[in-house]
């Protein structure tokens, strides 16, 4: 079937379709004039979703912005709303409602539920497109109760919003509420440990360059060092007095003592010369003499004995002097050994309760934040436009049902032109012809019956012109 084919089937059915497109529009009409009238009324609320915070800072990511808007329409369409909505209203008290849930349900159910549903399908949310204002619609017969009912989706919406945000945080802050004193607990544990240790340790700081047996022991290594000097030099002064030349020692030569024999006895001697030279060896004289010099010969011996010992005496003093502090120094060494020690594993206990403190102070931190979340009262959501009443019927639309039957009626119309038009086929050009019985066409006769010719009867039937082909 081309073009020309189906605008001949519509010029010869135009009957059919006509009558189907009156039918259809006055069936619309008579339906929209009886369906009862219904008001909508529509309440605006300001989502404010700036990606932060206003109480606690957080940054929200961006990439959680566009399933927030879905998430806050499902939220405004939810039951649990509608429910908060009835018992604001107090609808399920009404005895009408009740008596026509009764003839709905039979009693099945709840009131609460069944008028949460139907609130529900009246309800429709609408979000816009360029910026974060929410329409809540709401469809009813009576102006009134329409705009009653959006508002109250608003500000229930409103305080859910609230709870949702602030019920988590109690939650939270009761936890971190039992880990504060927990933490609390563990920090004063740690603290007491370190106290313990610090008194049963002798501990005061962890800081070894400000500790006083370190500085003991860096004094007595100093004196070590002095002392094994002073104990070699007195060694070797030693080892000189004690000799066969023990009479050359510069100890034994700067005693003054010996220094006064060593002049008495040359005085001694000259005179003992001088006697030998003019008297006899019996002479009295001479014997005295010789007499004196033995004697101071002797305590000048005696005097270089002492003196040589005296320097033997002086090094082996000097000698206990450096074992002395020798045996100090390693007793001090083992005494620092063992404060490292101990300052290692204080630096254990201090670092326990650092680390204590450190969750302490974290966890009571984030309990003051998660409190005072939850006691919050503030809301994202602001009713930007509450709703009124409306002046006018949203409903029925008679124009645009008019509109909607008259495209209607027309596709109808041409479908039942088609369908007729396949039940009682006919033949209305020379290709139904040649498609319809299959024979070829010589010829077409374009006939007009309004040109007749008036002088002869017959010429009225006959063809104005023969086409053949």
């Amino acid at each position: 079937m081309n073009i020309s084919q189906f605008l001949l089937i519509l010029l010869a059915r135009k009957r059919i379709i006509f009558a189907t497109i009156l039918a259809t529009l006055g069936l619309t009409l008579a339906v929209s004039m009886l369906l009862p009238k219904t008001y909508k009324a529509t309440a605006s609320v300001l989502l404010n979703y700036k990606g932060q915070d206003a109480l606690t800072g957080v940054i929200m990511p961006s990439q959680l912005l566009p399933g927030y808007m879905a998430t806050q329409i499902d939220i405004i369409s939810s039951k649990n709303v509608a429910a908060r909505v009835i018992d604001q209203l107090k609808l399920a008290h009404h005895a009408e409602v009740v008596a026509r849930f009764q003839g709905a349900t039979g009693g099945n159910g709840t009131v609460r539920d069944w008028l949460a549903e139907l609130l529900l399908k009246n309800l429709d949310v609408v979000p816009s497109r360029a910026s974060s204002v929410v329409e809540i619609n709401f469809i009813g017969s009576d102006p009134k109760f329409a705009a009653t009912i959006a508002n109250a989706f608003a500000e229930e919406y409103q305080r859910l919003s609230i709870e949702l945000k602030a019920e988590p945080m109690k939650k939270a802050s009761a936890y971190f509420n039992e880990q504060t004193k927990l933490l609390r607990d563990n920090v004063e544990a740690a603290q007491s440990r370190l106290s313990k240790y610090q008194q049963e340790r002798g501990i005061v700081s962890i800081d070894n360059r400000v500790d006083v047996e370190m500085v003991r022991l860096n004094e007595l290594s100093a004196q070590l060092v002095q002392a094994q000097g002073q104990a070699m030099e007195a060694a070797s002064r030693q080892g000189m007095a004690m000799g066969a030349r023990g009479a050359e020692s510069p100890d034994v030569l700067a005693n003054p003592v010996i220094q006064n024999l060593k002049v008495q006895l040359a005085g001694a001697e000259s005179r003992l010369a001088e006697a030998g030279g003019r008297l006899g060896r019996n002479h009295p004289q001479y014997l005295s003499a010789r007499a004196e010099v033995d004697k101071i010969h002797s305590l000048l011996g005696g005097h270089t004995r002492t003196a040589s010992n005296s320097v033997a005496n002086n090094a082996a003093i000097l000698q206990q002097r450096e074992a002395a502090i020798r045996a100090a120094l390693a007793a001090q060494k083992t005494r620092v050994l063992e404060l490292n020690r101990g300052r290692d594993e204080l630096g254990v206990l201090v670092k326990d309760v650092e680390s204590a403190q450190r969750a302490f102070d974290a966890s009571s931190q984030r309990f003051s934040q998660t409190k005072i979340e939850g006691q919050s009262e503030q809301s994202d959501i602001s009713v930007l436009n509450p709703a009124t009443a409306p002046l006018g019927a949203a409903g029925p639309r008679i124009l645009l049902n008019t509109m909607l039957s008259l495209f209607l009626g027309t596709v109808l119309g041409l479908a039942f032109a088609l369908l007729v038009e396949m039940v009682d086929r006919r033949v209305r050009c020379e290709n139904d012809m040649a498609e319809v019985l299959q024979m070829p066409v010589f010829g077409v006769i374009d006939w007009n019956a309004r040109e007749r010719k008036r002088s002869h009867a017959l010429g009225a039937l006959l063809p104005r012109r023969l086409r053949l082909s």
